[in-house]
Formats: structure tokens, sequence, C-alpha cells
């Protein structure tokens, strides 16, 4: 925390934490789309203990990179973690309690031999991986709309809007591309670990919402340029002293969420990642390169998500009841002390933890197949 001023930490945990949600979206972003493609790419009992195997012994510490990114917008932009977690209450919950099936999925469906106790789980599972992953996509596309909130002059803030006004066109569209991104991703890990008649639906399966989802990019970035007014900050500050949202003019405007693109060149690359990995990964599983279809999946998912937040930076969570109170990560910040801190664990215990994850991946390499499962009936999940 010593060797960098205010406005330079401010970026480096904007940075951060958007490594943190490309993390997420990676890691147990596979999970969710695995579990989205269950009841539908296997077609016996056997076939589909190889699905849920695939992912069984690694989803619980992939989720644990959602924790992580919680925390760390809770520590580092408490103002947009009180804001979103009031506001969103009934979105996030519905995400809470989807997200429950998942443990509860993975230990009890194998408990009994019964069709239709194991078929009520294989869709609770889905239920597990598919709304979230909609979810997450229709809350980052009505932060590009601007949320129903706004501070008083004692910067309390209040929520002026409801749930269902938050499934608005463009938010579901949102939603489509968060959730076709993440079963590509999850038919393509599961091109690379399963094998036989699993592996070749899964093969078509990711061309399938590939095309989705690089449609429905695109159209989410034509919709961006042409029919949605962006925000864009208009007076000048301090960005070390102004932690107060209020203390900023802000005002809304046709195309202003590719005005960045304009002043920053460099960041046309990320759009462009996300429409080459998708074009690359789905190429490289047509030939059966897997494991490169997965790193170019894994680029086509951080280049979208870094779309997201260049195209709004400097703005987390724009304000449409009233643009001023919209929060920044200029504004929105803990102390310079308190990200000072964070900075340090997080340079120590972030590269250990990706050491061990790549360990644990090494370990449980390999092919997931039905005579697996029939030989390990009553280890396998």
């Amino acid at each position: 925390m010593i060797f960098f001023d205010y406005e330079t930490l401010k970026l480096i945990w904007w940075l951060f934490i958007g490594i943190l949600l490309i993390g997420f979206a990676v890691m147990d972003g596979f999970d969710m789309g695995v579990a989205s493609w269950l009841p539908f790419l296997g077609k016996t009992d056997e076939e589909r203990r190889v699905i849920i195997n695939t992912i069984g012994p690694t989803w619980e510490g992939n989720q644990t990179w959602l924790v992580t990114a919680g925390g760390a917008i809770f520590a580092a932009w408490p103002l947009v973690y009180a804001a979103a977690f009031s506001g969103l209450y009934i979105a996030l919950l519905l995400v809470l309690f989807a997200l429950f099936f998942r443990p509860v999925g993975f230990d009890y469906r194998s408990k009994l031999p019964d069709p239709r106790w194991r078929h009520t789980w294989d869709w609770a599972l889905f239920t597990g991986g598919a709304i979230p992953a909609l979810v997450f996509g229709v809350a980052f596309g009505n932060l590009f709309i601007g949320l129903p909130f706004y501070y008083d002059d004692t910067l309390r803030s209040f929520y002026t809007g409801g749930f269902w006004a938050l499934l608005n066109p463009f938010a579901l569209l949102s939603g489509v591309v968060s959730l076709s991104m993440l079963m590509m991703h999850g038919a393509i890990y599961l091109q690379l670990r399963a094998d036989g008649t699993v592996q070749k639906r899964a093969q078509k399966a990711a061309l399938v919402t590939g095309i989705v989802c690089a449609t429905a990019f695109a159209l989410a970035g034509a919709w961006i340029a042409y029919g949605i007014d962006g925000y864009i900050i208009t007076s000048t500050q301090n960005v070390n002293l102004a932690l107060n949202p209020l203390a900023k003019t802000v005002e809304k405007s046709a195309g202003a969420w590719l005005s960045n693109y304009h002043t920053y060149p460099w960041m046309t690359l990320a759009p462009i990642a996300g429409f080459a990995g998708i074009t690359l990964s789905l190429f490289s599983a047509r030939f059966k390169y897997e494991r490169t279809a997965f790193l170019f999946s894994s680029i086509a998912i951080a280049g979208i998500i870094l779309t997201a937040g260049f195209s709004m930076f400097p703005f987390i969570m724009p304000s449409s009841t009233n643009p001023v109170s919209s929060l920044t990560l200029w504004d929105a910040v803990s102390s310079k002390k308190t990200l000072g801190i964070m900075f340090i664990v997080t340079i120590i215990f972030l590269p250990l933890i990706m050491v061990y994850t790549s360990w644990v991946y090494r370990v449980l390499r390999g092919k997931v197949t039905v005579q697996s499962i029939k030989d390990n009936t009553h280890t396998a999940y």
C-alpha cells in the first residue's frame, strides 16, 4: 500500500474484481453450463452420471470464486454492495435458492435407484446451473440501462424500482448472452472430459450455443450503440478526494457507452476477443482439439465480460432515477488503507490459490466413461 497512490489503487481494484468475475465465469461457469445440459445430453442414467461426474469432484472449489468476488465487492466497493444487495434483493435470493440445489443434487441424486428420484434431481441440478447464469446476465443488462436508486443528502440509498422491471427486453437479451456463453463453455468442457456418445452430443451442443452466443452478443452491442443512452461524467473532480457519489455531475447521452473505445482504441480488443474466442473454440471443438477449444472458450468469456467493463468504465452501478447518484470506481470505494491491505493479501494468496487449483485439475484429469461409472457405481456421484 505504500507503493501506489489512492487513484492507482482504485484502478487496481477495478481490475482485480474484473479478474475475479472472469475467474468465476470461467471456472464455475463450465459447472453451470454442464448442469444446464444434464437433462438433454444424457439419455440414460449412466450417461447422466458421466456428465455429473465430470464436474462433481471440483464444483465446490470452483464456486469459491463467487464467494471471493462477493467478498471483494463488499470490502472494496461497500456502496455498490449495499445498493445492489438491497435493490436487487429478490433477484439475488432467486440465485441463492437456485444454488441450494447444487450441493443436495450432487450428494443425494445417486442415493436411491428410483428413476423418478434421479430424474427430479437432474432437473434440480439444471435449475442450479441455468437460473444463476441467466440472472447474472440480466443483472449486467440492467446496469447498462441504469438501476432505479438514488442517494439523499445524508447518503442514504433508496431503491425506487421493482423486480419485474428488471425483466426488460435488453436485460433478457443480456441473459441470453450469459446463459448461452456458459452453456457453450460447459459443452466444450464436457467434450474434453467425456467420451463416446456424450462427447459427440456435447460437440453439437457447443456449436448451437456458440452461434446463439455470438448472435446475441452482436445484437446487444448494436442495441447499446443505437438504442440505449449511456452515462458520462461531465464535471472534473479530484479522484483521490471525491468519495461522495453526489460530488460529480453525470449526464445521459446517446452513444456514451462507446466513448471509451474512441478514447482508448486498445479496448476494442475485448469484443474482438469475444467473437474470435467463440469462433476459434468452435473450430477447435469441431476438429477435437478439446484443450485448445476450452482455452479459446475461456478467452471468449473474458472478452465478453471485459467488453461490458470497458464500455461502462468508470461506472460500476449507474442510477436511472438520479444519474448523479451513479456509483463509479472513484467514489464507491473503501479507504486507501483498506485497499492497500487487501492488495497485499491478494498478491500473496491469489497465486497460491491458482497453483493449488491447477494441481487439483491435474490430479483429476482424464476422461469419465460409462465403464468407469459401472466400475465405481457406489463411489461415483
